[in-house]
């Protein structure tokens, strides 16, 4: 893998890479897999990518290009090498049993079934490589009654409970913004190759299957929404901005914009209440408690919203960091690019795509003190890295020339 020019803070380029070693083919596509194998390629895993002949990964195509390809890509797709390989076939077949044999993870995320038709079952993918973990990212999971249904990020987070929420009161339910219910997903999915990787290792544990299922990864993080519905029949309902049964936490209008105030912890409150004028509501014993401060939410968030109404956004935050209170503006890609605090913590580095544009992009979560992650190349182009791969899998130039010239590789 060729390195690529970026800037980075020294020591993150310094260090040891935890999965250093650890080779990953992804045969996924758009968000869900591939986030999950760019989580694993940041910290030092190997990414063999496997992409369809023509076109590749519909991700190089979507929202908006730089030179005809997406920028998204090149976040997407850093740290991968790219193989454009025809699975339909049963030569591309071959070739993918040959890239996991010596391979320690299978990441997809087609529709259950696909795998199974390309004769790429797991029983004998582990018959071939009885230690390979497989990361099976779908809609509904592998198993159940809907497992066949064609499955969105959008459908996971409508079912997992979040779309839902995610509304005025009243109002229709609106998106988060990103594709959250994706990102979730192969979260979740990554974490589940770390735990069969420490099994194998630690315990001499057998390869295995880790089933992610997009409305469960939501599911798991809807906090207190059924053990509500079992004890109280309760069904949380939209609140907009605020947080339900909990106090105070909103947003709230300045002359110039809206601030995030979370003053919902009991000492929070009563130094919010005074920073704001309102010595009577600290001072009131029914509001020391979370309990009583829910009950008169309306009248604390009339407080709260009277005083960043008279004020703009950068005195509001600025007053209630002097009181010790969490409040924050909402921020912008602007607002992002420009903050020192992104930059301090190495969360914006530029990196130069293989087209020799700069880029800003995001950096690496989390933050590991002895071992961390590092952009150590850019997004491939399409099929850049095929003849690589395949020799490197023990085939001839001739061999591939020829696998070229059939359609079955580009």
């Amino acid at each position: 893998m060729t390195e690529q020019a970026l800037t980075q803070h020294p020591s993150s380029t310094a260090a040891p890479q935890a999965l250093a070693g650890v080779r990953v083919v992804e045969m996924g596509q758009l968000i869900a897999g591939p986030f999950a194998g760019k989580t694993l390629g940041d910290f030092g895993a190997d990414i063999i990518k496997i992409e369809a002949t023509g076109e590749g990964d519909p991700l190089r195509k979507w929202r908006l290009l730089q030179d005809g390809t997406s920028v998204w890509w090149q976040v997407q797709s850093r740290n991968k090498q790219s193989l454009a390989l025809d699975l339909r076939c049963a030569e591309g077949q071959d070739i993918a049993r040959r890239l996991i044999a010596e391979a320690d993870v299978l990441i997809e995320n087609f529709r259950p079934g696909t795998l199974e038709g390309w004769g790429l079952a797991p029983e004998a993918l582990h018959a071939l490589n009885p230690g390979l973990i497989i990361l099976r990212i779908s809609g509904y999971g592998q198993s159940g009654p809907y497992r066949d249904l064609p499955g969105f990020g959008v459908i996971g987070e409508a079912m997992g409970g979040l779309r839902h929420l995610t509304a005025e009161p009243g109002r229709v339910p609106v998106r988060v913004g990103v594709s959250i219910g994706d990102t979730l997903a192969a979260l979740h999915g990554a974490i589940g190759v770390l735990l069969a990787l420490y099994h194998r290792k630690a315990h001499g544990g057998p390869g295995q299957v880790i089933d992610v299922a997009l409305h469960e990864a939501v599911f798991n993080c809807m906090e207190s929404l059924i053990p509500e519905y079992s004890a109280f029949g309760a069904v949380r309902e939209p609140a907009g901005s605020a947080l339900p049964g909990i106090a105070p936490s909103n947003a709230y209008p300045c002359q110039d914009g809206w601030v995030l105030v979370a003053g919902n912890g009991d000492s929070i409150f009563r130094r919010l209440m005074t920073a704001i004028g309102r010595a009577d509501l600290a001072a009131d014993t029914q509001l020391a408690g979370n309990t009583g401060r829910v009950a008169r939410v309306a009248e604390i968030d009339d407080a709260i919203g009277q005083w960043t109404a008279a004020r703009g956004v950068a005195e509001v935050v600025e007053a209630l960091a002097a009181a010790r209170v969490p409040a924050g503006k909402v921020y912008t890609a602007r607002d992002i690019a420009q903050d020192p605090h992104y930059r301090a913590r190495d969360m914006l580095l530029t990196q130069r795509t293989r087209d020799g544009h700069e880029l800003l992009v995001p950096g690496i979560v989390p933050k590991l003190s002895a071992t961390p992650g590092r952009i150590r190349a850019s997004a491939p182009h399409l099929g850049e890295d095929t003849d690589a791969v395949l020799a490197e899998a023990g085939l001839t130039p001739g061999q591939i020339a020829l696998l070229r010239e059939r359609g079955i590789v580009q």
